[in-house]
């Protein structure tokens, strides 16, 4: 996978059949979906897969209880489905998660253990498991760690846990599996017409400053927060469709939450559902609803934030995490589709929004990382009519993402890597050294940089830290440390002198501290 080979495509095909923009779940989602149908496709993304909010969510494939309070069974029932299908198509991405419902009311046990019920009803065959009451000493069993004061028990489900960066390259992968070609830190700047209707892109590599102008039948704009500067490439006066909300997450060491049970809570101060869940052997507290104003790359936490967050979580374990216990913060901006009239994002919808303009550029907004294979599937449906394809049927709904494989473990070491783990340990007998640890507090070793290179894009420390690991995630300060030595890893691959290689590590280490509190 040698990045010249992939620019070199961008000139020697004349016409893509579609060109979708954005290389996070929706825009991957897509491309896959197009490929998968038998048409030429090209995913351009401006920075690297999943960089934004992609790489950055509550960790959790699920059908949404919150949005059966809402009254929106439709989304609901659809996401259920759809979380259903992912579990078949990437077990080594997505796995069986218990969650428990603590009860400190007399009337939350009958009210939560319904509503619950009506879950596990609408998920069908589907489902992962029936919901069901827990006793007092049943729930202390499965959350030793739950605020016993006042507790009267606990009502237990079942949805879905993933890797999301991950998942994310694995997309890609199947992608060029399919004989498409996605590329990261090619840049989009412009879109050109020819007759009044969108006939392509223009854009830059951000590495070498070489700018092309790339033809396609249909170009889909599936940027998620970034949708609108999209849509004013070709109207500037395009009226925004986002109304972008942040969601803040610490992540605190596994003591917190020992076991394999997640805790939701459904209701708090702010009126969003509040998770505590196990995941890569530490603990995620999250999230919450902030409206903001603009959606940057890279979202930085605010104190109120903070402090809700070690406010709720204090009120329902029986350790008090504190800023000192954060071993990182990440932040994901949710691209919600603006609704006149709301002005708390908690209410929005998470449906998707397919907008097709008068230019022929097909844009799709909203939604979320568990209904991606079907806003991927509504969308070239609908782009394939604006671009005068052929058309032809879906089959993503049984396609196997990249790496599947049967009887896949849970917390097997190279679980996230799927049919790949085989030659990653072939790369492994290559050089002894490979086989050493980034550092002692991550579970990574140094040959995951290289592979990352070979296999996945990997161009940044960032890249490697960030989203092919998630060390950066798992624990912001042993990445920190860690950054010299991947920088060393990727010089050596990608040919980079030491200038580079330092700067690398500096720019890492200099992102990497708005993941730190202070």
């Amino acid at each position: 996978m040698m990045r010249e080979d992939l620019l070199r495509q961008l000139e020697n095909e004349p016409v893509w059949d579609m060109i979708v923009i954005g290389g996070g779940a929706t825009g991957l989602g897509t491309a896959v979906e197009a490929a998968s149908r038998g048409y030429r496709t090209l995913l351009l993304e401006q920075s690297d897969f999943a960089k934004g909010t992609s790489s950055r969510s509550t960790k959790l494939i699920h059908g949404g209880v919150r949005y059966m309070q809402q009254g929106n069974l439709s989304l609901v029932l659809e996401a259920l489905r759809e979380r259903g299908l992912l579990i078949r198509n990437a077990p080594h991405l997505v796995h069986n998660l218990s969650f428990i419902v603590p009860i400190y009311d007399w009337w939350e046990g009958p009210f939560y253990g319904v509503g619950l019920k009506l879950y596990d009803i609408l998920a069908g065959k589907l489902g992962l498991g029936p919901s069901r009451l827990l006793s007092l000493e049943e729930t202390l069993r499965h959350i030793p760690t739950v605020e016993p004061n006042g507790l009267r028990g606990g009502v237990m489900y079942h949805d879905g846990q993933f890797d999301d960066a991950r998942l994310a390259i694995s997309l890609a992968l199947t992608l060029e599996d399919l004989g498409g070609v996605a590329l990261n830190y090619l840049q989009v700047t412009g879109i050109f017409q020819e007759s009044g209707l969108v006939a392509g892109v223009e854009a830059i590599d951000s590495e070498s400053g070489k700018k092309f102008r790339i033809k396609g039948k249909v170009v889909v704009n599936a940027t998620g927060p970034f949708i609108d500067s999209v849509r004013r490439m070709i109207d500037p006066s395009a009226r925004g469709l986002i109304s972008p909300s942040q969601g803040v997450h610490l992540v605190l060491d596994s003591s917190f939450l020992p076991g394999d049970s997640g805790i939701m809570v459904p209701h708090t101060d702010d009126g969003r559902v509040l998770f505590a869940v196990p995941w890569h052997g530490r603990t995620i507290v999250g999230t919450t609803d902030t409206p903001i104003m603009a959606a940057p790359l890279e979202p930085r936490p605010l104190p109120a934030e903070i402090d809700f967050l070690l406010t709720h979580a204090s009120r329902y374990l029986t350790r008090h995490p504190t800023a000192t216990d954060v071993l990182s913060v990440f932040v994901g901006i949710r691209p919600l589709v603006r609704t006149d009239g709301v002005g708390d994002t908690a209410s929005l919808s998470r449906d998707h929004t397919l907008l097709i303009d008068s230019s022929g550029l097909v844009t799709i907004a909203g939604g979320k990382w568990t209904t991606y294979r079907k806003m991927g599937e509504d969308t070239v449906t609908a782009a394939a009519q604006v671009g005068g394809l052929d058309d032809r049927p879906s089959v993503t709904a049984s396609l196997h993402i990249h790496g599947w494989q049967e009887g896949v473990r849970t917390g097997d070491q190279w679980q996230v890597y799927g049919s790949d783990a085989p030659a990653l340990e072939l790369l492994l007998e290559e050089n002894p050294l490979w086989r050493e640890p980034l550092h002692p507090a991550l579970p990574y070793c140094k040959g995951e940089v290289v592979w990352s290179v070979r296999h996945e894009w990997a161009r940044t420390v960032d890249d490697v830290l960030a989203r092919r690991t998630r060390a950066l995630l798992l624990d912001a300060r042993a990445s920190i440390t860690a950054a010299s030595a991947v920088a060393e890893l990727l010089a050596c691959e990608l040919g980079k002198d030491h200038i580079w290689q330092e700067q690398q590590a500096a720019d890492f280490c200099e992102l990497a501290k708005g993941y730190l509190l202070e």
